[in-house]
């Protein structure tokens, strides 16, 4: 099974709170990205995200497509994002939708994870192709 690793940056990052009551703010947020490394390419993301009015906890979930290339074969694909933190750690991870591949990226299925370290964003995602 091959291994995309590589970095993104955060272009825009553009929250909207919807629900700001005792305990969390709830948020929606648009996110544009750009991807280097294996994954090579641009994505929008759209995340729901939970932050603990202490800021030290927070969760999202949500969905970004990514338009690029996978070790030089390009198209786009879906990825699901489910992600928890908290002062003693964290655990942000993804699947690809199945069936959401297009172009040389048809029936691309896999997941993986994103780590960030003060602010730098590096991922790994594991995928098979058809």
């Amino acid at each position: 099974m091959p291994r995309a690793t590589g970095t993104f940056t955060i272009d825009s990052w553009d929250p909207q709170p919807y629900d700001e009551g005792e305990g969390a703010t709830l948020s929606r947020v648009h996110i544009t990205k750009t991807f280097d490394g294996d994954l090579a390419g641009t994505s929008t993301t759209d995340i729901i995200t939970a932050i603990a009015q202490v800021e030290t906890s927070a969760a999202y979930a949500g969905f970004e497509r990514f338009t690029g290339t996978a070790h030089g074969r390009k198209g786009t694909f879906v990825l699901h994002h489910t992600a928890t933190s908290h002062a003693g750690g964290s655990g942000l991870s993804w699947t690809i939708l199945p069936e959401s591949g297009t172009g040389e990226l048809r029936g691309i299925r896999g997941g993986g994870q994103i780590v960030n370290e003060d602010g730098a964003h590096s991922f790994h995602l594991d995928y098979e192709l058809d």
